[in-house]
């Protein structure tokens, strides 16, 4: 249940002696009429739902199962010897007070008989379209409160009859409307295809240019890339006349041209990560301490706050009011930054239902797509493709107020969100296919079978408009993108699985890795006071130790792609990748000093404040390690030719011939990351769309589930999983079977009168004291639960907490009004001086009732 404060009104004192007094709810009621009133339920037996029906309608299998009359008040049972009377709200106040929460919808069973009668008294009538879609939407909910839960049945039931009322239309123009109205998804899911992957093309060109500067610039003109810059301006010798470095540009000064060159990197990266780190500190969100929720930002030193709920003994706290204030007060603020990290743990808990407003926005989607190209540019250890999936689903959010159906049902809104955290990841690693699996194994909650199809629509509009606007220059959707012309061995099948344990194995590592330095490190009152310190600090390391090191001072998508290309015939590589036999220990050398330093640097970087990825560094990490063990394959295969293992290899050829090492970065790449976020089938098929080698298609797949039953026995939680966990995000995981053994009061609260509404003694409640138990109940964060309804010790129903607010916050005067918290009433009659019955406000259309039987009381309650 997600815990929030809410932004009403609150009264948040408490007397000690209110606290502990014992005075019963009818004690307290104001002077009414006596009144005699039968409590039934609110879901009428199919025998009461035929006895309502006007007797001139014939019954069949077509018939409503509910009949409303046009009253706008609500329908009692009346009794044959007394009439009905009519109905006041509250005993006194003319005025009436708008309500705060507008959006507010009633209980599940009275919006569904009310929405049953309404269509079926317009159909009778003959009603208009828009009038048929007003009286069906007359109750729904516009806008969810920050920090509650989607309404997943009141959605559903809603757009069942909007679709309904389309489809009643059987003329020209209302079957050109449900056709219109059928392909308003496919027009949405393309424009967000087409917008995610301008962002894109907008994020890679900018990102790769700004990146090169760190090392120079071009005469021709700064804000060309090296790439662009060279592609006329060759010498004879291969030398790029057009671009100029640093130390060039300084030429003049008495220090060495390395050193200018070494202190100009230091410099811009931090510089740049500066930069990125102040534009994403502008998305600053502070949440008032009732929320149990940690933070959103992916920083694993965030405190927990799961034992404030529980004793010394594990069960869950039961606080007064007074109390629970106090430690409120005790309690720190929550401060998050919704352009800090991927996102993708974030994204993952709101398409499961949690409301979270403005971070799927216009702000959070500018200041991230621009945050993140100083971030990639600044030469961090860090991607850009977990962000991908937060700034296509804030596209997504954004585009789905075009349509008036996704934008008013949450439900609905949610399905197209699933397909833009598809296109992120389909723009991100040139993979639709591996799109469509990533939202519906890792971050999609709800996906129904028609959202599939549209979801694999919207990636392949994403991967066809990026490839049209061709980024890099290469036709290419991503730089890493490579292809591999030879099979692979048996023999290789050992190292395949060692690499699958060995990236497993790093993975899992890397999760408990972080963990520790963000525990350690960013709970430093300084670094945890100003994270824009951590941020410098680590782009200072980060430029001091890459700056010497090839592989690490090349970009991670850039790295990625040398690290698992293969040499080319002749075996000649700029890269230096392409040893012959008496050159591979000294590579293998320079790539274990670059797996050391990649993976310290990836460490102390996942979790700053800015927009930051974790996949393509993961599988830069894994490339070191493949690339290691495939030039010691290889080195092996060439040093004993004649070994029955290598009997299968050709006598002929260059070093690659036989082994492949470009193969195993691949393989490792896929398992280290695989070991990092738990991603199985979806990551196998990326490896093969990245690729494009069906032969292949094996290898990555054993590597991953080696890699991911090494790291569950390591660390059972992937990064995302654990951060869901530690910062208590209000997720509840279908994939998680939770074994509960003992007794149900082991976990529950001690009751407390406050927690509970007692109908005992009379069905009507004083509205001032319904709205001291919900602010209660706000005080302790819980803004999505409700108040049980009991009668002599048994549970008769239930009113959720934002029903309840809904409804009385409609009323005129909550200290004179008397609210009904029982089923339908049977007026016994009994009228004042005026002859008008006071009647208190009618509340039972919120409440959820458990059962009839309980329900089917008798009161006799006297007011005179």
């Amino acid at each position: 249940m997600p815990k929030s404060t809410t932004s009403h009104h609150k009264r948040f004192l408490y007397d000690e002696e209110e606290d502990d007094s014992t005075t019963t709810t009818a004690s307290v009621t104001p002077i009414s009429p006596t009144l005699s009133r039968r409590l039934q339920s609110t879901r009428t037996s199919e025998l009461s739902l035929r006895s309502r029906l006007p007797s001139r309608i014939h019954l069949d299998e077509h018939s409503s199962l509910l009949q409303h009359s046009n009253a706008a008040i609500r329908n009692y049972t009346s009794v044959p010897t007394s009439p009905r009377p009519k109905i006041s709200r509250c005993h006194s106040s003319d005025s009436i007070r708008t309500p705060r929460n507008p959006s507010r919808a009633t209980s599940f069973s009275h919006r569904l008989a009310n929405a049953l009668g309404t269509e079926r008294r317009r159909s009778l009538t003959g009603g208009t379209l828009e009038d048929s879609k007003a009286s069906i939407f007359y109750d729904d909910r516009v806008w969810y409160d920050q920090f509650t839960s989607t309404d997943w049945v009141h959605d559903s039931i809603a757009d069942a009859f909007r679709v309904k009322a389309l489809r009643s239309r059987k003329d020209i123009r209302g079957r050109l409307w449900a056709f219109v109205d059928g392909a308003q998804g496919w027009i949405l899911v393309a424009i967000i295809g087409g917008i995610t992957a301008m962002i894109a093309y907008f994020v890679d060109v900018t990102e790769t240019a700004i990146f090169d500067m760190k090392l120079g610039y071009c005469t021709a003109g700064w804000y060309f890339s090296r790439k662009k810059c060279c592609l006329e301006a060759l010498d004879i010798v291969g030398h790029c006349t057009a671009w100029s470095s640093w130390a060039e540009y300084f030429q003049d000064t008495a220090i060495d041209k390395q050193w200018i060159d070494y202190i100009s990197y230091i410099v811009l990266v931090v510089i740049l990560a500066t930069a990125s780190s102040f534009l994403t500190l502008m998305t600053k969100t502070v949440v008032p301490s009732t929320i149990s929720l940690t933070t959103l930002d992916e920083n694993l030193g965030a405190a927990s706050r799961k034992h404030q709920h529980f004793d010394e003994e594990g069960r869950n706290r039961s606080l007064s009011p007074t109390q629970r204030v106090a430690e409120i007060e005790l309690s720190p603020t929550m401060i998050y930054y919704s352009a800090a990290g991927s996102g993708v743990a974030e994204v993952k808990v709101i398409l499961s239902g949690f409301v979270l407003h403005g971070y799927l926005g216009v702000k959070t989607l500018v200041v991230k797509t621009l945050a993140l190209i100083l971030s990639i540019a600044s030469g961090l250890s860090l991607g850009k493709e977990g962000p991908y999936v937060h700034i296509a689903t804030c596209v997504g959010n954004i585009a789905c107020r075009l349509f008036s159906k996704y934008n008013h049902n949450d439900a609905k809104r949610r399905e197209v969100l699933s397909a833009s955290a598809a296109s992120g990841v389909a723009v991100a690693f040139g993979a639709p296919i591996g799109g469509v699996l990533f939202s519906l194994e890792e971050v999609s909650y709800y996906f129904p079978p028609k959202t599939l199809f549209r979801t694999f629509f919207c990636c392949i509009v994403a991967a066809l408009s990026l490839k049209f606007l061709n980024p890099y220059g290469t036709n290419k959707i991503v730089l890493f993108e490579v292809r591999y012309l030879t099979d692979w061995n048996f023999f290789e099948m050992i190292a395949f699985v060692l690499l699958g344990m060995l990236g497993g194995a790093v993975g899992a590592l890397f999760i408990k890795a972080s963990r520790i330095w963000a525990q350690t490190f960013r709970r430093i009152p300084v670094i945890k006071r100003w994270p824009v310190v951590e941020v410098m600090l680590v782009a200072l390391i980060t430029g001091l130790i890459s700056f010497w090191n090839r592989h690490t001072r090349l970009a991670v998508t850039e790295l990625l792609f040398e690290l698992a290309s293969p040499c080319n015939q002749n075996g000649v590589s700029t890269t230096g990748l392409c040893p012959d036999k008496d050159s591979i220990p000294a590579v293998i050398a320079h790539l274990s000093i670059a797996f050391v330093i990649k993976s310290f640097l990836t460490t102390i970087t996942f979790g700053i404040k800015v927009p930051a990825g974790i996949y393509v560094p993961s599988m830069v990490v894994g490339g070191l390690l493949g690339r290691i063990v495939g030039h010691t394959v290889q080195y092996l295969a060439l040093t004993f030719p004649d070994a029955a293992m290598f009997a299968s290899c050709s006598a002929k050829g260059g070093p690659e011939s036989c082994v492949v090492p470009g193969v195993y970065a691949m393989v490792a790449a896929g398992a280290t990351m695989c070991g990092v976020t738990r991603l199985s089938v979806t990551l196998a098929v990326i490896l093969f769309e990245l690729t494009g080698s069906l032969d292949h298609v094996l290898p990555f797949s054993i590597a991953v589930l080696v890699s991911k039953w090494t790291a569950d026995a390591i660390e059972p939680l992937s990064i995302y999983d654990l951060l869901t966990d530690m910062n208590s995000y209000p997720f509840l995981d279908n994939k998680v079977r939770p074994i509960f053994t003992t007794e149900l009061g082991d976990i529950t609260p001690r009751l407390r009168k406050e927690r509970i509404i007692d109908i005992s003694n009379s069905p009507l409640v004083i509205a001032a004291d319904l709205r001291r138990k919900l602010e209660y109940l706000h005080i302790a964060g819980e803004v999505d639960g409700g108040l049980p309804i009991v009668r002599h010790g048994i549970l008769v129903g239930l009113i959720p907490a934002p029903d309840l607010e809904f409804a009385l916050d409609k009323l005129d005067d909550e200290d004179d009004c008397l609210c009904l918290m029982a089923s339908n009433v049977r007026w016994y009659g009994a009228e004042d001086e005026d002859g008008q019955v006071e009647n208190p406000t009618d509340f039972t259309p919120y409440i959820d009732p458990v059962s009839h039987d309980h329900m089917d009381q008798d009161f006799k309650v006297d007011y005179r």
